[in-house]
C-alpha cells in the first residue's frame, strides 16, 4: 500500500521525515540529491510517497488543497509519545496537541512541513 501526500518542498520533506520519524528514503537521487520518486518505506507493505504540489494535483485530477487542510489524520504507533513529539518538533513540526493521555491511548498530534498531521499514539 502507499500512502500520497503533496509536498511543497522535496528537501524539506525529505530531512523532517528522516529526522522526525526516522524513516529512510530509497531509491536513486534527482539532480537535488533526494530519490524520485520521494518515497519512504513506513513498515512492512506500507510506503509514504511525497509528490511535489503541482504534479500531486494533477495525479488526482483536482486542486490540492490548501495547507492545514486535512481529510486524513495519519497514525503511527510509537513506544514513546514524548520522545517522538521532541523529535518532531525539532525537525520542525508544528504543534497541533501536546501529547496527553485520551480513553484510547496516550497521544499527541503535530504537523509536518505541509501541514498534514500525525497522531502519534503508544
Amino acid at each position: 500500500m502507499i500512502i500520497a501526500l503533496p509536498t511543497a518542498d522535496r528537501v524539506v520533506a525529505h530531512a523532517f521525515y528522516a529526522k522526525a520519524f526516522g524513516f529512510e528514503a530509497f531509491g536513486e537521487p534527482a539532480d537535488d540529491g533526494v530519490p524520485e520518486p520521494l518515497q519512504f518505506r513506513v513498515e512492512d507493505g506500507l510506503v509514504l510517497m511525497l509528490i511535489p504540489t503541482g504534479g500531486f494535483g494533477w495525479t488526482v485530477g483536482r486542486p490540492v488543497a490548501e495547507r492545514g487542510t486535512s481529510e486524513v489524520a495519519l497514525t503511527i504507533t510509537v513506544e514513546d509519545v514524548d520522545a517522538a513529539f521532541g523529535r518532531a518538533v525539532s525537525a520542525g513540526a508544528e504543534v497541533v496537541a501536546e501529547p496527553e493521555q485520551k480513553p484510547w491511548a496516550y497521544t499527541a498530534a503535530v504537523a509536518d512541513p505541509d501541514g498534514h498531521v500525525w497522531l502519534l499514539n503508544s
